[in-house]
C-alpha cells in the first residue's frame, strides 16, 4: 500500500486525540455487553485464569476453569498436590508445565508475602511468578483500577488500522494509547476493541460497510 495513500486516508479522517472520543463512544454503544470473557468469582480466580490464558483461548480456559476451581479453592490447594497433578489438571491450556510452575511460584509468593490475598498494587502484582504487564493489566482493570491498556492481537490491530499507533511492539502501543484514551476508559477500551475485531473488524476481512467507526478508520478509506 503506498505511503501517499495512507497518508491522505489520516488527513480525511482527522487527528487522531480528536478522534480518539467518538470512537470510545460508538464502539460503546455498539457493544455495550462488552466484557472480558473469562469466567471467575474472586481475585484469585481471576489472576489464575489470566495466567492459564496465555496462548489459548478464553473458551477453552474456562473448560478448564470450571473443574479447576472447584478443586483449588485457596493457594495452599495449588501446593497441596504433586506437580504433576496440577500439571494434569491445567493440561489443556498448553504450555502446562511453564503454567504450573508459574502458578506455584506465585501461589508461595502470595501466602509468604501478602496473607494468602491478590495484591491490589500493581508493581506487587509483576512481582508474581510468571505474571506480565499484560497480566496485571488484566487483574487491575477488572478490580476497578486500571494502571495501563490491554495490548492483546485484536487491540494492535485496532490501533493499527485506526491510525492509533505505527508501533509493533506492546508496550510500545499500550504507551501510545495510554497518551490518547481518556484514563476513565483505560479499563472498557480494550474490551471494545476486542469485540468489535472479533465481531466486525476481522484480520482478513474486515467489515467495513458494518463498521460504526469506518468514517473514523483511515484503513478504511484507503
Amino acid at each position: 500500500m503506498a505511503r501517499s495513500y495512507v497518508s491522505e486516508a489520516r488527513k480525511r479522517v482527522g487527528p487522531k486525540r480528536a478522534r480518539i472520543r467518538p470512537i470510545v463512544e460508538r464502539l460503546a454503544l455498539e457493544h455495550s455487553d462488552a466484557q472480558i470473557a473469562l469466567r471467575f468469582r474472586d481475585p484469585l480466580e481471576l489472576l489464575v485464569s489470566v495466567m492459564l490464558s496465555a496462548q489459548t483461548t478464553d473458551v477453552n480456559v474456562n473448560r478448564v476453569t470450571e473443574k479447576l476451581f472447584a478443586k483449588y479453592r485457596r493457594p495452599e490447594d495449588y501446593l497441596a498436590v504433586p506437580p504433576e497433578e496440577l500439571e494434569r489438571d491445567i493440561f489443556a491450556t498448553g504450555f502446562y508445565r511453564q503454567k504450573a510452575k508459574a502458578l506455584r511460584g506465585t501461589m508461595q509468593m502470595l501466602i509468604e508475602d501478602y496473607g494468602g490475598e491478590v495484591p491490589d498494587d500493581f508493581d506487587a502484582l509483576l512481582r508474581l511468578p510468571g505474571v506480565a504487564r499484560k497480566t496485571a493489566n488484566v487483574v487491575s482493570a477488572e478490580r476497578g483500577h486500571a494502571q495501563g491498556i490491554v495490548v492483546d492481537t485484536h487491540v494492535r490491530r485496532l490501533a493499527q488500522r485506526l491510525g492509533l499507533t505505527k508501533e509493533e511492539d506492546p508496550v510500545k502501543i499500550e504507551r501510545d494509547l495510554m497518551r490518547l484514551v481518556p484514563r476513565e476508559d483505560w479499563a472498557r477500551f480494550p474490551h471494545l476493541l476486542i469485540w468489535h475485531g472479533r465481531r466486525v473488524c476481522d484480520a482478513r476481512r474486515p467489515a467495513c460497510e458494518l463498521c460504526v467507526i469506518s468514517d473514523l478508520c483511515p484503513s478504511s478509506r484507503v
